[in-house]
């Protein structure tokens, strides 16, 4: 199938976003769907705020990071490793307590931890950024089972993503600041190989976090163009989903059917008048879809060295 643009594709449905926490995010990201407790995590990055929405109860909670934080993702041990600048932490959410264990990028202090995702073994991926946005010192990560963080790809002003097909031989990376979304085969260990361009952003926005459906299509939010954009698995345009807000920034399919999409949405770069016209910006969002996602994998990766 051709690759469109988003004015050749119509809203899938269209589904109705609904701002279920207008928490008035600076960086919201990150969003995650905690099956076990039947939750939602999202961070602030710029704030250094850790999130939480029950889902059941509509009960909010927040905690203050020791740093800039880029994710908080449900761990097997019953907290969750949290991408701090400066490594990897892990959150306790009955003390609120984060403790650092393993040290990531100490070497770059211009460097931050942004956006990460654990594939069905339960590895963990995530890449790093400048934070000031023009140096191209950020990385993709591995951490698998024997706590080995390993590279897997180098050359990124901002990463995003990652996400993988449901039969995990292929992973989608963003390289933001470019508006290209890659793809890689991945062999055993985590071993990447053909890099190569998956799809390259038509029309406004740049490709953010992203989420694969059971069906095997890639949704990408798009900072800065104010909608998530429904790819198939050969990279053909097929829907868009338009948000009240400009900066979309991360999905996650979630609920018991996991068929309820979770959307985390920023403020960072709106001005004063650019706000008022967007007074949700940098809430949590929902919509349904009739397609389900992949149900999510906790991650494995030893936290106790």
């Amino acid at each position: 199938m051709p690759a469109g643009t988003a004015a050749d594709v119509i809203a899938l449905n269209p589904p109705r976003p609904q701002c279920l926490w207008p928490v008035a995010a600076t960086l919201g990201e990150g969003v995650v769907w905690h099956a076990q407790e039947a939750a939602v995590y999202f961070v602030d990055i710029k704030q250094r705020q850790l999130h939480r929405f029950d889902t059941v109860t509509g009960a909010r909670r927040d905690w203050e990071a020791p740093g800039q934080i880029g994710f908080a993702l449900p761990h097997a041990d019953g907290g969750l490793v949290c991408g701090v600048q400066g490594g990897l932490h892990r959150f306790d959410p009955r003390s609120g307590t984060f403790s650092l264990c393993v040290p990531v990028e100490t070497d770059r202090p211009g460097n931050r931890l942004n956006d990460g995702h654990v594939d069905a073994e339960g590895a963990l991926w995530f890449g790093s950024m400048d934070d000031a946005e023009t140096e191209a010192s950020g990385v993709l990560y591995r951490i698998g089972r024997d706590g080995v963080l390993s590279v897997r790809d180098t050359a990124y002003v901002i990463t995003n993503g990652p996400a993988f097909s449901p039969d995990g031989a292929t992973l989608y990376h963003n390289d933001t600041l470019r508006r290209v979304v890659h793809a890689f085969d991945v062999g055993t260990e985590g071993v990447l190989s053909r890099k190569r361009v998956f799809t390259r952003i038509a029309g406004s926005g740049y490709p953010d976090g992203m989420a694969v459906d059971r069906e095997g299509c890639l949704w990408v939010a798009l900072f800065g163009g104010g909608r998530i954009e429904r790819f198939s698995p050969d990279g053909g345009l097929l829907g868009a989903v338009h948000f009240p807000c400009s900066n979309i920034t991360k999905l996650a399919f979630g609920g018991d059917d996991l068929r309820t999409v979770y959307v985390s949405t920023a403020r960072k770069g709106l001005d004063e008048a650019a706000l008022a016209q967007q007074p949700l910006a940098g809430g949590l969002f929902m919509f349904q879809t009739d397609v389900p996602g992949l149900a999510p994998t906790p991650c494995t990766v030893p936290l106790d060295f």
